[in-house]
């Protein structure tokens, strides 16, 4: 059964255009082409990632944001109750007004106390903006070694400039060794970044982020293995530009170092629309789509890669929207707005908003209980007892 599924997956009709075997792959002395299984290298330079990423962020960028003054804001912290914590584990982290009743009766606690709790103790999951620091140092610190590691890796080859050669002599085009490891950098990322997902600073869009990861790994091995190298390298490098601007910006705005930021953010804006709404479409899609067919008929892997592609076209889309209503609230408001993607703190706002709330009570409390005892007179005469209360609770004969 196996043996059968494996045959059937490596069917030379899937992978390869018509006219071409397995046999026409083997490799020579001297020639070489992309292997299978060689993607399961990437692993083990994934969790190496990951190692090093640790090292990273605990001896040079937490050290750093110390430095450049990052504080962590004092967060207060949800008082001990097993009722209250075993809910928020294993039911809801935000539960609704009839659960909010029930657990106050269940816990003999006033409804604003368990909302309190919930909010406090949500803000407690919330990742330090430390730690948000340490992570956009380390992808900072990836994007620019990868980008400018595919800009050497290309520069000299024909299809970066002419994007036709992405299809002269295919599928039998060699694997250059530059060409292989700029393939593992890349694909042991993302391999680390879905290693690392469950501890990650996770956003709104954090199911989009899964989505992106698992096209682009598919993206990338399918590639690989169907020896569409060249045009996986135009779209590595594509991506890369603009995620060496995204993670300075996040970094000058955990500094709270807003002109910095804001230009920042604007030059990035720009290049990721040019890169991922203009040239993407041309240098990739239209380029697979059209400029394949020139070469060979449509097969499977032909419409497969053409869907991933499209995939990470769609996510561009989703991201584009935002950026381009955050660049409008800019050019409105005269200032950034803050990135929909994250989090909010839940307990400034609610926190205030409590406090009033309860100084307002307490002042109507206060008001109610002057007016009934008598200490306020419709005429303005004197108190019926002649006496004024004191601070401390205590009487004082006028």
């Amino acid at each position: 059964m196996a043996r059968s599924l494996y045959e059937w997956l490596w069917r030379h009709e899937f992978w390869l255009p018509p006219g071409i075997t397995w046999e026409d792959m083997q490799e020579s002395e001297g020639t070489h082409y992309p292997q299978p299984r060689d993607l399961l290298l990437s692993i083990p330079f994934a969790l190496i990632l990951v190692v090093l990423r640790c090292a990273f962020e605990r001896a040079i960028a937490l050290p750093l944001s110390t430095k450049l003054g990052v504080r962590d804001k004092q967060r207060p912290k949800a008082q001990p109750n097993p009722v209250l914590e075993t809910f928020y584990s294993t039911r809801c982290k935000n539960p609704g007004e009839g659960e909010l009743l029930r657990l106050a009766k269940q816990c003999d606690l006033a409804v604003r106390k368990v909302e309190k709790w919930f909010r406090r103790r949500r803000n407690m999951d919330r990742p330090s903006l430390s730690k948000k620091f340490s992570e956009a140092c380390w992808r900072f610190t990836f994007y620019i070694i990868s980008f400018f590691t595919g800009l050497a890796v290309l520069y000299d080859k024909p299809w970066f400039w002419d994007h036709r050669e992405c299809w002269t002599g295919y599928p039998q085009q060699p694997l250059q060794p530059s060409l292989f490891w700029y393939y593992m950098l890349e694909l042991s990322f993302y391999w680390s970044l879905v290693f690392t997902l469950p501890f990650d600073v996770k956003r709104k869009d954090f199911k989009e982020q899964i989505v992106h990861h698992a096209a682009t790994i598919f993206l990338i091995s399918f590639s690989y293995c169907a020896n569409y190298i060249r045009i996986g390298t135009l779209v590595m490098v594509i991506h890369d530009a603009s995620d060496c601007f995204l993670e300075p910006t996040k970094i000058f705005n955990y500094m709270k170092w807003k002109k910095t930021c804001d230009s920042l953010f604007m030059i990035f804006s720009a290049v990721f629309l040019i890169s991922r709404l203009v040239i993407y479409p041309y240098t990739v899609l239209y380029n697979t789509y059209y400029y394949s067919m020139e070469i060979f008929q449509p097969f499977f892997g032909y419409y497969f890669v053409n869907v991933l592609l499209i995939i990470l076209q769609l996510l561009h889309v989703f991201w584009s929207c935002l950026i381009i209503h955050m660049v409008y609230k800019f050019i409105i408001q005269g200032t950034m707005e803050k990135d929909m993607r994250s989090d909010t703190e839940e307990s400034d706002k609610d926190e205030e908003r409590d406090i009033i709330r309860e100084k307002e009570t307490n002042g109507i409390t206060y008001f109610s209980n002057v007016t009934s005892n008598g200490y306020i007179q419709r005429n303005g005469s004197e108190p019926l007892d002649n006496r004024a209360h004191l601070a401390n609770g205590h009487a004082k004969e006028r």
